[in-house]
């Protein structure tokens, strides 16, 4: 069994509008699912990504309205990296960026910032056979739009304490162990780097990451479930998300993983040409709409006032 590269990334915001205006306006993500957190259903869930809503492109959000600024620290994830196909592309980024009055730093074919909650992006020039996961927007020209995600890296002050659980348990590949993997299945690939951990503990809120999810194909889940169990990661039951299903734990670092399935996707209640655009409950949910739907603030929709059009 191989785990498909990163699956989606989870985080967290404390201002959902001003999220969207920057995921899916700035950055040209489209916004293929607006739901509920579904162990807090009196919260957005948001979810950008390509046009498609593929596994490998998907950044989410869990909106707590006014929540503090977090800060990332030992176990938890500090940087996202997304793909680009060229110098020409982070050139495009710059400016764009600049423009928005987003500061970036660039170096070595890599461009990176922040988001306005202060998570820590980035842009990576990468050279792959792997099919690029595009969005399309008016404003972002396909040649130089996000091309999915190229890896994270983490806070850890025992690396090597994760060794044995990324290399036997999930299979990973080591490109510099104890501090870069790799995750690489039969169609996509994902980095997982460690840093060294700031002395100040870390605090989860607006701008950090909850979680990384990685890919696995569905009739393998259960058996990446006994697998992990016997690695010692301690993974929770199966849990049908809808979209997918998942299971979570923890890796000897602190992080919190989560392995979610192949599908079944994004269009299982939406059409695919109009992802995003209405709030979404799974059917264990819908008799909460009444209830939820008042409680949840309203949203730009940047694509339809940029006049995007869909596939």
């Amino acid at each position: 069994m191989k785990l498909e590269g990163i699956h989606h990334v989870t985080c967290v915001t404390a201002d959902a509008p001003r999220n969207v205006e920057f995921y899916a306006g700035l950055l040209g993500l489209r916004m293929v699912k607006k739901t509920v957190n579904q162990d807090d259903p009196t919260v957005y869930h948001l979810f950008y990504a390509d046009e498609h809503g593929s596994a490998g492109s998907d950044i989410t959000f869990f909106e707590y309205p006014g929540v503090p600024r977090g800060r990332a620290g030992a176990g938890m994830v500090h940087r996202i990296t997304w793909r680009v196909g060229s110098e020409d592309a982070l050139g495009f980024w710059e400016e764009r960026l600049g423009a928005a009055g987003v500061g970036a730093e660039r170096d070595d074919g890599r461009l990176r910032f922040q988001d306005p909650e202060g998570l820590d992006l980035e842009l990576a020039q990468v050279e792959t056979d792997e099919k690029p996961l595009l969005a399309l927007h008016p404003d972002v020209p396909s040649e130089v739009a996000l091309q999915g995600f190229d890896g994270v890296r983490v806070y850890s002050r025992q690396p090597d304490a994760s060794r044995q659980f990324l290399d036997a348990t999930l299979g990973f590949t080591a490109v510099s162990a104890p501090l870069e993997w790799e995750a690489r299945g039969h169609e996509r690939s994902g980095a997982y780097a460690y840093d060294e951990a700031p002395p100040e503990r870390g605090r989860g809120g607006a701008g950090t990451v909850h979680h990384v999810a990685w890919s696995a194909r569905m009739d393998e889940h259960e058996a990446w479930r006994e697998r992990v169990a016997r690695g010692g990661g301690a993974p929770t039951p199966v849990i049908d998300r809808f979209y997918f299903r998942s299971i979570y734990f923890r890796e000897p670092s602190g992080v919190l993983f989560e392995i979610a399935t192949l599908g079944p996707g994004f269009a299982t209640d939406e059409s695919p040409e109009r992802l995003g655009e209405r709030l979404s409950l799974p059917p264990g949910f819908e008799a909460l709409r009444e209830k939820v739907e008042p409680l949840l603030t309203p949203l730009p929709n940047p694509r339809e006032r940029a006049g995007a059009q869909g596939p």
